[in-house]
């Protein structure tokens, strides 16, 4: 047993990196990657009702006039806006709209995105997103109560 708990302590320190899906308070798909945080967000009470916010690990995101995600995979996609906002100093950048047909897709359908403003990027792994994608894109449609 005494050898176990050294392991036992490497196993508990290392990060979760895998998609998370929560009902409440709103639909929210969380996946802590080594590159990037994503949190994507489906709220009925905004004008634009989702949200994808991408928090970078170690350099801020810089000013750039375009965000790109490419969407590795099977059904390679990429989606780009000028309609970004970055928050925290630059750490998390956000996009809002109407409609995400294109971001859930890419993220349930595809092996790997980059992300991508200016000249930096955050690789995030989409293993395991199929699943609490669907469940986000069930939640998204479901009446409010």
């Amino acid at each position: 047993m005494m050898r176990a708990l050294p392991f036992l302590f490497l196993v508990v320190a290392v990060p979760a990196h895998g998609w998370e899906f929560s009902p409440q308070p709103v639909c929210t798909l969380r996946h802590d990657g080594a590159e990037a945080a994503v949190e994507v967000t489906f709220d009925p009470r905004q004008a634009e009702p989702y949200a994808i916010a991408l928090t970078r690990r170690g350099a801020p995101w810089p000013d750039g006039p375009v965000f790109t995600m490419t969407f590795e995979g099977p059904r390679a996609l990429t989606i780009g806006t000028d309609r970004h906002r970055r928050a925290e100093g630059g750490a998390a950048l956000t996009v809002t709209d109407r409609g995400f047909g294109n971001v859930l897709d890419g993220l349930e359908f595809g092996d790997r995105a980059v992300a991508r403003l200016a000249n930096a990027s955050a690789r995030i792994d989409l293993t395991g997103a199929a699943e609490p994608v669907a469940a986000f894109r069930a939640c998204a449609a479901a009446p409010m109560s």
